[in-house]
């Protein structure tokens, strides 16, 4: 019988792609994966260091698989294996940690799957993450993210990524379109772009510090590939999104107008002691360029709430800034302390209850302006994609420009792209819609408990 190998991933979307590719190491070694509740050999918890929280739930999720399976063996991966390996491998249970290079070659470092008395330990040192290893995710999601870059050459404050994951390196133009063709031929609708720092794809890309393409042309390589139905731009710094881009991205069949554009202060007094790259300013001109083009484009936005020397004004200058700013929703992150980042070492650290009292806040507004743009785009005829989870009797999907849609669960519908007019928005905060393509007997047989 064979071995059965689990996988618990924290963190961004960058991690899902490069749990599915060791996955695929694994299958191909001859392992069954499974659900991570479901009793397994090995267990494998890819992490995630960029908040205080992502740290924490490490342990429990230990506990939760060595609750299922005592003499399973735990293995840590990814970005807090490599900045805390000692840390982590002192976690009862945990068996092996392996760093930012290493983990590619998880099964390499497996013996009998017996467990240790310690955490064994195989991390190289940051300098030696120079080499790129491309990976996608698929066959749990709806979408693929496909991981395009890696690693980081920015020296912002208080992030640990590039301590993490090492220099900015990308993976080649051909093996970024062979992917994206291997994914559209097993049938998913919708890829995703990720990595740490896209906008920098081509640094690295032959092990070289130059750009040998850039992401532009990358975009546009992306756009000529057969099969695909949507292509999304992940996060993308406001100093790389460059008007190219957005102005090809308008009229592209493929990529969608949905952008996530970290900001993470509308204070530049923050913003420099950030080392940022750009001034508020900037990324006034970035959404209006995107909303000059595409007034029906969805606009995410990072944000970090608390770092130190934020004032009651900085914080005030930051939640003006926004409310008046057309854009979409907000990802919100309280700051915390990050080992050997210079913000720890910064004067005026902002009290924790503070910090929390502002996040909350913005998180409020978040809410105020995700229900303004859903109000904005009532009326309108989009195409939805549909995901596959049925909850608690529907299925939700997402329209090209990232609405979130719900109506009755019909498994019929997953994976499907339909043309909708939306209609009105839910108690949940959802929105309802009602079908207007005429093709398919599915549409017809749920159209009028659609119209809901």
């Amino acid at each position: 019988m064979n071995k059965k190998v689990a996988f618990y991933t924290l963190g961004c979307k960058l991690n899902f792609s490069e749990t599915s590719t060791i996955a695929r190491q694994f299958s191909s070694e001859g392992f069954d994966r499974v659900d991570f509740s479901e009793k397994a050999d090995i267990y494998v918890v890819n992490t995630c260091s960029v908040t205080e929280n992502a740290d924490k739930r490490f342990k429990s999720i230990v506990k939760q698989a060595q609750k299922i399976n005592p003499e399973a063996f735990v293995a840590a991966v990814g970005c807090y294996a490599q900045l805390k390996p000692e840390e982590l491998a002192d976690v009862e249970g945990v068996d092996l940690v392996l760093g930012a290079t290493e983990k590619f070659k998880i099964t390499d470092y497996l013996n009998d799957l017996s467990k240790n008395d310690m955490g064994e330990v195989h991390s190289c040192e940051i300098e030696e993450a120079d080499f790129y290893v491309g990976s996608y995710s698929i066959g749990d999601r709806t979408r693929a993210f496909l991981k395009v870059q890696d690693g980081c050459d920015y020296k912002c404050t208080y992030c640990t990524i590039p301590l993490a994951r090492g220099i900015s390196r990308s993976d080649t133009l051909e093996n970024v379109l062979q992917n994206a063709k291997e994914i559209s031929g097993k049938g998913i609708k919708e890829i995703v772009l990720t990595g740490v720092n896209i906008g920098d794809y081509g640094k690295g890309e032959f092990g070289n510090k130059k750009h040998e393409h850039t992401f532009f042309e990358l975009v546009q390589a992306l756009d000529k590939v057969d099969g695909i139905e949507r292509l999304r731009i992940s996060s993308i710094e406001p100093n790389l999104l460059k008007n190219e881009t957005i102005d090809f991205v308008a009229q592209s069949q493929s990529f969608v107008p949905h952008f996530h554009i970290p900001l993470q202060s509308g204070s530049n007094d923050l913003l420099k002691l950030m080392r940022r790259r750009y001034m508020k300013e900037l990324y006034v001109d970035r959404v209006k360029q995107i909303k000059d083009k595409m007034p029906h484009a969805c606009i995410g936005v990072d944000v970090i709430v608390g770092f130190p020397g934020e004032s009651e004004t900085h914080f005030l200058e930051t939640y003006n800034f926004l409310n008046e700013l057309d854009i979409s929703y907000l990802h919100v992150f309280t700051y915390s302390e990050r080992d050997n980042t210079l913000a720890a070492e910064m004067p005026n650290p902002v009290p924790k209850n503070i910090r929390s009292k502002r996040s909350k806040m913005l998180r409020g507004l978040s809410v105020k302006k995700r229900r303004a743009f859903y109000e904005s785009q009532l009326g309108t005829t989009r195409t939805v994609l549909f995901e596959g989870e049925n909850k608690e009797g529907f299925i939700h999907g997402f329209t090209e420009n990232y609405v979130k849609v719900k109506t009755f669960w019909n498994p019929e519908l997953v994976n499907t792209l339909h043309v909708v007019k939306l209609t009105s928005i839910d108690q949940d905060g959802l929105v309802r819609f009602e079908f207007v393509e005429k093709a398919s007997t599915i549409e017809d047989a749920i159209l009028n408990s659609a119209k809901i």
